[in-house]
């Protein structure tokens, strides 16, 4: 089977009758794809910034964006909070995250030994996702909001991509750290976004930020909150896609 990494060797290309059944794309940037006359059937499609208010995805003529985005709201009731622009609709936005997650990780105290640590067709396991999320935490409250100058703990995990100005992959554990630690450094960072928005004025959400990934970009507390929540929501879709996998027995 060829591989094709890293390469815009394809960019532009054109595909007359071939057969592509059972490729598989990550990480691949497939905007502007024009499909006519295909067989999608069974294709299974998750692109997370699809859904940022600037994306379409048209099948046969319909944007089903906003349908989708939809759909995700009925099936993870708060999620439409996730967006919300004031104090009080931040603090319940985090409020009924909060009680997502903690309901997902009585799920998982429920399951199988080991299940922490499997992983679903090369994703992150559960474990890991929880680890990202404390990663995700510190670059956009510690070091976005904060202004932490390393904000870093050392059990977050970084995408393979991770790329910074600094030196901050060399804080992250080469180890595999304990799953107990891991839920008391989450459980860390989930605090200290709550104790931020227990007191976050209207004035603060308005301040000006620094994107950590692009300096020139700019961001406000509220905006850095925005991407927070974003994170959450995402990473939470992916974990239980992956929790009800392996339930049905069918994750290898």
């Amino acid at each position: 089977m060829a591989t094709f990494t890293r390469s815009d060797e394809l960019q532009g290309a054109e595909f007359l009758d071939a057969d592509l059944r059972g490729a598989r794309f990550v990480g691949a940037d497939l905007s502007g794809a024009v499909m006519r006359g295909v067989d999608v059937a069974e294709v299974d499609i998750d692109a997370p910034w699809l859904l940022d208010g600037e994306s379409s995805l048209r099948v046969n003529g319909v944007d089903v964006a906003p349908l989708v985005d939809a759909e995700l709201n009925r099936r993870f009731p708060g999620r439409a909070e996730r967006r919300a622009k004031d104090p009080d609709g931040l603090r319940a936005a985090w409020a009924v995250l909060e009680r997502t997650w903690a309901a997902t990780l009585e799920r998982v105290a429920t399951m199988p030994a080991g299940t922490v640590d499997l992983s679903v067709g090369g994703e992150w396991s559960f474990a890991q996702t929880l680890r990202h999320l404390v990663m995700a935490t510190d670059t956009w409250l510690g070091r976005a909001i904060l202004g932490l100058e390393q904000p870093y703990h050392p059990i977050g995990q970084p995408n393979a991509e991770y790329e910074t100005d600094g030196n901050d992959r060399a804080v992250f554990a080469t180890a595999t750290p304990s799953y107990a630690e891991v839920l008391e450094v989450r459980a860390g960072r989930v605090a200290m976004v709550r104790d931020l928005l227990a007191t976050v004025t209207s004035d603060e959400l308005a301040a000006a930020r620094r994107n950590p990934h692009d300096p020139d970009r700019p961001e406000t507390t509220l905006s850095c909150l925005h991407v927070i929540l974003e994170e959450e929501w995402e990473h939470h879709r992916y974990a239980v896609r992956d929790l009800d996998t392996i339930d049905a027995g069918s994750h290898a």
